[in-house]
């Protein structure tokens, strides 16, 4: 069972069962066993260039009782998160996201100074335990998706003002249950059912965020 309550500037996705999970999360990554999946909605001025980012991540997360979360960070607004759920037969992929474009940034550009503001946090939970390669093979399928629906948005980057393919803080979470009764599923890819529902789920949930973004804007 995955349970998700938005309070103030905080979005806790929690499991009533441990979860693997895999990411590169500022807080509690790459690898980690957990119940809970934790959003800080950053205000502006609280994290600025001169903060370690990491540590405040740290400070931020332990002292709210999350320590043993996989914590994330955004200036994106939280109340308009995403939460998709895609089924095939008893497979179960729920995408629960959260999208800012203000550093949006197309592959391949000059790098440039480190903005942090919005960006596009992804949680994937998968109803069946995973292999490794199945695990790193979802992040990438999940990153792929991300970057149609951002394509597919029309926005800029910053930087070199052509479409956009992410920002340059995005973050991808994988979570799978620790124990299962049937085999850990090996593979993730676009001809599996586990790759198909993660392409769908994350494309819906991107593509809601980035509507209500240009919505604002225009």
């Amino acid at each position: 069972m995955v349970k998700v309550i938005l309070k103030d500037r905080w979005l806790v996705v929690s499991f009533d069962e441990s979860h693997e999970t895999r990411s590169w999360a500022i807080y509690g990554g790459p690898r980690n066993i957990t119940q809970k999946i934790v959003w800080y909605q950053v205000q502006k001025g609280e994290l600025n260039l001169s903060v370690d980012a990491k540590e405040f991540a740290k400070n931020l997360f332990v002292q709210n009782d999350f320590e043993n979360a996989v914590g994330l960070l955004t200036g994106a607004a939280i109340a308009r998160y995403a939460d998709i759920e895609k089924t095939s037969g008893d497979l179960i992929v729920r995408t629960i996201g959260t999208v800012g474009m203000q550093n949006a940034l197309r592959v391949g550009d000059s790098a440039s100074r480190l903005q942090p503001i919005g960006t596009v946090n992804l949680l994937c939970v998968i109803s069946a335990s995973l292999a490794e390669e199945a695990f790193l093979e979802a992040m990438s399928i999940a990153a792929e998706a991300r970057t149609v629906a951002v394509l597919e948005s029309g926005v800029l980057s910053s930087e070199s003002k052509l479409p956009a393919t992410g920002t340059g803080t995005d973050c991808v979470v994988i979570a799978a249950p620790l124990k299962s009764i049937q085999p850990p599923i090996q593979y993730a890819g676009k001809h599996t059912r586990l790759g198909s529902l993660i392409g769908k789920s994350v494309l819906e949930a991107v593509n809601q965020g980035c509507y209500h973004i240009t919505k604002v804007e225009n």
